[in-house]
């Protein structure tokens, strides 16, 4: 997993080789991701706890697409064999999923613990290491135990403490064999899109402040289970922590845009990014300008950006082993023409930045029309990471293809695997960026949130139909096993 060894091997047997045969380094990883709301089912099954997805969809079934829930998913909490199998079956390296923090933690605190939740997770990571496949494990993927959203959520502030309480709870069950972590998958989604819009759990529409505090919170909470891992579990563990954004490339339309669209950049991404894996720590100073500027104008006295104390930077700056990111698709920005309203950030433009984002509609799309395809873009990137935070392992935890209705020929997917795989090599070759691993999102079908069961990511299709939510593999399985097995892209 060095990047150094990988760097030294393809010097001595040519780098020019490795790049012409399109081979990726020696002991590049690939993986593949689910989440536990998605695929787990067995809402009530034992003593789990309710979360905020439950309560949505149960308490909002016009949100969701055709009034589908997570109530069942794909079952996996009961079908756990059939899900390692199939990371056996691609030859998967790691396999990604998600603790569901109200199966462990039926309150969401540690006044009381559920074996069977205990147990279920021990028996999906034993039986995946017992098949070779290393679990990587998310601790939050979206789903929140509903008694801590009852006391405000990731706008608490007391959230900060509560999550790293969970945190070490789960470092100290799963922390002999699980040996990398996410703490949080895409905050900005959590934070931006949830509040901003209201039509993700817990169904909350706030878009003054509670976007900025969920960011502050939720920042803080990875930071300090970081130095919880760091100061009590990493010396007889030797674990690695870090935490995944959503990570959203951003063109300007115009070479006159070049500069909005950095503002673009730092705003989706550098407010999840900079106080992290910054040398100076804090907001975006960019940003921070901004905000300010822009709250004056609303006539607020301070800005709608939180302030961080010195103590707050410093336990963030430096709180990764290795930067985590979800990357797919890219949008370009431009600014907004007199009189028009760019809309909510971050779906269609940004009243803070007077912008709007576009899709390029020359570019190919699966089923969401706002997910268009442009793999150049993860290799851009992936280059502006390396410019802005430095040297760093990059892993790539998610980055998959969408489409409708019953498709085992699944052959848009398989092209869009190589084509973004493609640009992950000239990365590694051309930019001599540090790109350890990718996993592609998802091994199966599952719940895609408001979209319901009717947007695929899978490897494997499930028969939402079938009581039994059978798996299949599609085309793309095997062509990512493929892929794998002989560590290149050069199949034909």
């Amino acid at each position: 997993m060095t990047y150094l060894k990988t760097t030294i091997y393809c010097f001595l047997i040519s780098a020019v080789w490795c790049q012409e045969h399109r081979e990726f380094p020696p002991g590049f990883l690939f993986g593949a991701a689910t989440s536990s709301y998605q695929i787990e089912g067995a809402w009530n099954a034992s003593d789990k706890g309710e979360n905020i997805w439950d309560r949505y969809v149960h308490t909002n079934p016009s949100a969701i697409k055709n009034q589908d829930t997570g109530d069942i998913a794909a079952d996996s909490y009961h079908k756990w064999e059939r899900d390692i199998n199939m990371t056996s079956e691609l030859g998967l390296h790691f396999y990604r999923f998600s603790l569901s923090w109200a199966r462990l933690l039926p309150t969401g605190y540690t006044n009381q613990i559920s074996e069977d939740g205990k147990n279920y997770y021990n028996n999906l990571i034993n039986g995946l290491l017992a098949r070779g496949v290393q679990p990587v494990v998310t601790l939050y993927h979206w789903d929140l135990p509903q008694p801590i959203q009852d006391i405000g959520g990731w706008t608490n502030p007391l959230i900060v403490d509560i999550f790293a309480e969970y945190a070490a709870y789960a470092f100290s069950i799963f922390g002999d064999r699980v040996k990398t972590w996410i703490t949080i998958n895409e905050a900005i989604v959590i934070c931006d899109l949830g509040y901003n819009t209201g039509m993700m759990a817990p169904g909350i529409l706030e878009p003054m402040f509670a976007p900025y505090l969920c960011n502050k919170y939720i920042l803080l909470a990875h930071a300090k289970a970081y130095r919880i891992y760091d100061k009590y579990f990493r010396s007889e563990q030797h674990g690695k922590v870090s935490l995944a954004n959503n990570l959203l490339w951003i063109e300007p339309l115009t070479p006159d845009d070049e500069e909005l669209a950095e503002l673009g950049r730092q705003h989706y991404s550098g407010r999840y990014s900079h106080p992290i894996y910054s040398k100076e720590g804090g907001w975006p100073p960019s940003i921070e300008k901004l905000m300010a500027e822009y709250s004056r104008q609303q006539g607020f006295s301070r800005s709608r950006l939180p302030a961080f104390t010195e103590e707050e930077i410093k336990l963030m700056k430096g709180s990764f082993d290795f930067h985590a990111f979800n990357h797919y698709t890219t949008n370009l920005i431009r600014p907004a023409k007199l009189g028009e309203d760019p809309g909510v950030w971050f779906l269609n433009g940004s009243r803070e930045l007077n912008a709007v984002l576009e899709v390029n509609s020359s570019w190919p799309q699966g089923a969401s029309q706002l997910m268009r395809v442009y793999p150049e873009g993860i290799r851009r990137l992936m280059s502006w990471l390396k410019e802005q935070y430095g040297d760093v392992e990059l892993l790539i935890t998610e980055n998959g293809y969408s489409n409708t209705g019953h498709l085992l020929n699944d052959e848009n997917r398989i092209q869009f695997i190589r084509d973004y795989l493609e640009q992950v090599l000239l990365s590694i070759w051309e930019d001599d960026v540090k790109v350890i691993g990718y996993t592609y999102w998802s091994l199966m079908d599952n719940f895609e949130w408001i979209d319901g069961y009717g947007v695929k990511f899978g490897l494997y299709e499930v028969d939402f139909d079938d009581h039994e939510r059978t798996r299949t593999p599609r085309a793309s399985a095997q062509y990512y096993s493929n892929i794998i097995r002989t560590n290149t892209l050069d199949l034909d």
